[in-house]
């Protein structure tokens, strides 16, 4: 899968949750439609009256996130931009969303501004396939933050985190080690090391 493919997901769900900072400091989240995928890039618009157009304007920062039919989790974070060529953007978006004729029809369409997201950090989690499967994305050429945990060269071998893991994903060696592409990063091989040997990776998720 590749970040393009991630992309063409939430086109799919569509309707997904954005989520943003207000003034105060506090998480706002709301339901918005993914107009656009294109070039790794997500397109969306908002009112200019809305608090979210505000919020985007005042931070730049989004969070995005969704469930498809088939339990593939996809989250997406990063710097949004608000982009030129207004009644162009709003236009196409109508050609490629006639239903939104019926929110916002005729000239009232403009009091829509676009939003491209395409720069970074993206995840599909899927839960529907065993093991789980997790990979991450970077969009506009930055670094993906790594997760989860890592077992460091502390590890006796005793092999605690290993049986308790619920996705089986830990392997024996020295030190043991996680398959991070299936863990759950839930934490409980690292509650059940004996000797703290295993560490989180990054703010974990």
């Amino acid at each position: 899968m590749t970040a393009q493919d991630c992309l063409a997901l939430l086109r799919q769900v569509k309707d997904v949750a954005f989520a943003t900072v207000d003034a105060s400091g506090l998480p706002q989240v709301r339901i918005i439609d993914v107009m656009l995928v294109e070039q790794d890039a997500l397109y969306f618009c908002t009112a200019r009256g809305k608090a979210f157009y505000h919020q985007l304007l005042s931070t730049g920062q989004v969070a995005v996130a969704a469930l498809t039919p088939a339990y593939q989790m996809i989250r997406l974070s990063g710097r949004v931009r608000h982009l030129d060529g207004q009644r162009d953007w709003i236009d196409r978006i109508f050609v490629e969303n006639p239903a939104m004729e019926t929110v916002y029809p005729g000239q009232s369409r403009y009091i829509l501004e676009p939003f491209c997201l395409d720069n970074g950090q993206m995840e599909v989690f899927d839960l529907g396939q065993q093991p789980i499967h997790r990979e991450s994305f970077a969009l506009g050429g930055g670094d993906v933050q790594e997760k989860g945990f890592v077992i460091t060269s502390a590890c006796i071998g005793c092999g605690k985190c290993q049986r308790g893991c619920p996705q089986n994903c830990i392997e024996s060696g020295a030190p043991f080690s996680i398959v991070q592409a299936h863990c759950l990063h839930c934490g409980l091989c690292q509650e059940l090391c004996p000797v703290q040997a295993i560490q989180t990776r990054g703010a974990g998720t």
